[in-house]
């Protein structure tokens, strides 16, 4: 079998675009916090499909941080990329901002971190291939996805998981 080609975070990138219907949203206007999840979701699997092009599946969503409400109407941009890989596991990052379809402003929402896992034709975790951060902004994602994936690992040690 022959080795994979390092990728840079650029090549797993990907972005989406929804628009907030009634549909979407709670008694008070503002998205429902699953069917964002399902998006970011979609988006971050979307980017590790590309980063290992091979099924991907989500193992973990690690933190969700909601900083702005979301109402009936706003546009949602989620731009997601593979920020760190492991041997078979990768990290995520789905950035979720809103967007006044009036004014243009542009709102930083949410920001999302999952793990995901390449799999094999047999189901089972495959190596994922190489991530090589070139700019600086994608070396100190990259620095700081490593020392997220770490802190996993020591919690599930001290949890006894």
């Amino acid at each position: 079998m022959s080795k994979r080609r390092p990728k840079t975070p650029s090549e797993s990138k990907v972005e989406s675009r929804y628009i907030v219907m009634p549909q979407h949203a709670n008694q008070y206007g503002t998205a429902f916090g699953g069917v964002i999840v399902a998006w970011i979701d979609t988006v971050a699997s979307m980017a590790a499909q590309k980063h290992c092009r091979k099924e991907a599946v989500t193992a973990n969503i690690d933190s969700i941080s909601f900083r702005e409400p979301i109402y009936v109407g706003d546009h949602v941009v989620l731009k997601g990329c593979v920020n760190y890989v492991g041997r078979t596991s990768m990290e995520v990052s789905v950035q979720v901002i809103k967007e006044d379809p009036i004014s243009g402003k542009n709102t930083e929402a949410m920001t999302a971190y999952l793990i995901f896992v390449a799999l094999g034709k047999n189901k089972k975790p495959t190596p994922a291939g190489p991530l090589i951060p070139r700019t600086a902004k994608e070396k100190k994602k990259y620095e700081n996805a490593k020392l997220r994936m770490q802190a996993r690992k020591e919690l599930v040690k001290k949890l006894g998981n």
